[in-house]
């Protein structure tokens, strides 16, 4: 018999400008993941389009606008083609460390040179590590830092290596969800955000889990067009996953 779900109360923000699209404005509803079983209440949320940020889960409800959609990454059914076995095997070199969400300055001083280089003007520009702290450690839920290093060379005794890149990861019932990546901005040539998803695929499958949640998309935006490349994509529209074939309207 499935446990029944507690039904949270849920919120709503007040409207502010969107981060996509010029010249609109994005309102969330959210609740806080609670009660005696929060990963079972993520679970049934994040099947609905909710993500999790700290102990808050939340959607857009916008106005007059549904430009965001949930996407995934049916692994069972993923082949990666010559460019995406390319990356891997440039990043063959890295050692994964699974670690708990427990963060550390290494990891901050990692994000900060990433927000600098990417996303500067952005709204996690101004995070301090506290801030990072909570971001990482403040789950209710099942949730590793995936952390990707460079052994030094010479390999060093009882040293990890170089962080290049990490991933806050939530491992839902059916799959992983990537909740916030960041890499070193000096290796680029690595494509290490590409890296990371196939990573996910890759250790979803050893899982025997289904899926990997990629989060929003938004069709024709430039900032998340990497998405769509992972195909076969799946995306929530009128409450239920089906394949992505294609703009929506078209033939």
């Amino acid at each position: 018999m499935t446990k029944p779900v507690q039904i949270p109360r849920f919120f709503v923000t007040s409207p502010s400008a969107c981060p996509y699209l010029a010249g609109r404005e994005e309102r969330k509803i959210f609740t806080r993941l609670s009660g005696d079983d929060p990963n079972l209440l993520h679970d049934t949320l994040a099947d609905m389009g909710f993500r999790r940020s700290q102990n808050i889960v939340y959607r857009p409800a916008c106005a007059g606008c549904n430009a965001c959609t949930s996407v995934r990454v049916p692994v069972a059914r993923f082949k990666a083609g010559k460019n995406f076995a390319r990356v891997l095997r440039r990043n063959q070199d890295l050692r994964l460390n699974l670690a708990s969400a427990h963060a550390t300055i290494e990891q901050y001083h990692l994000l900060r040179r990433y927000l600098q280089a990417r996303h500067g003007d952005g709204g996690m520009a101004a995070m301090d590590a506290f801030d990072y702290q909570m971001m990482v450690e403040d789950s209710p839920i099942t949730t590793y830092l995936m952390e990707f290093r460079l052994p030094f060379d010479p390999p060093a005794p009882d040293d990890p290596g170089r962080l290049l890149a990490a991933c806050i990861t939530d491992v839902t019932g059916d799959g992983l969800s990537m909740v916030y990546s960041f890499f070193d901005p000096k290796h680029d040539h690595r494509s290490l955000g590409t890296y990371m998803i196939l990573r996910h695929i890759q250790i979803a499958q050893e899982m025997g889990l289904s899926y990997v949640y990629l989060g929003y998309w938004i069709e024709g935006s430039r900032k998340m067009h990497y998405k769509s490349r992972f195909k076969p994509l799946e995306v929530l529209r009128d409450n239920h996953w089906q394949t992505y074939t294609g703009p929506q309207g078209s033939g």
